[in-house]
């Protein structure tokens, strides 16, 4: 029985090591959630648009994975929101994973403090999450 009764949907690669954390921690929380694959499925350019409005493109776009960094520098340079989405939407490896969205939030990379600070549970951080989410910072431990 999920913690949850809201429509939660991951999204990352299956492969990953940090969306295998993501998934262990939301199956031993019992939080029930929909799994999309998108190195397999691709991602629509108006879902990431969406994404895009609430956290910011900066924070989606994986700077530091080897599929942008393999990237000539001519397309590195000069990046704005237009080609950032035209990137991630052409090669999805390029988006910072997990990508958990759960009702109105959308919560980029995994920390398992912010996860118990969004469904609950033994370990919650006090405080307002989206805070914590939209300043791109770390949660407290």
């Amino acid at each position: 029985m999920g913690v949850s009764a809201e429509a939660v949907s991951l999204y990352g690669i299956k492969a990953c090591d940090t969306m295998r954390k993501a998934r262990v921690w939301l199956d031993s929380a019992g939080v029930a959630y929909e799994f999309h694959d998108y190195k397999r499925a691709g991602i629509e350019a108006e879902v990431l648009r969406g994404w895009a409005e609430r956290v910011g493109w900066e924070r989606l776009l994986n700077r530091s994975g080897t599929t942008f960094r393999k990237l000539p520098d001519e397309r590195k340079v000069g990046l704005d929101e237009v080609r950032a989405l035209e990137l991630m939407v052409e090669a999805p490896s390029m988006i910072r994973r997990p990508v958990l969205v759960a009702g109105e939030d959308v919560l980029v990379g995994f920390d398992p403090a912010v996860y118990a600070a969004r469904f609950g549970g033994e370990g919650k951080v006090k405080g307002d999450v989206t805070k914590l989410l939209l300043a791109g910072q770390r949660s407290p431990r």
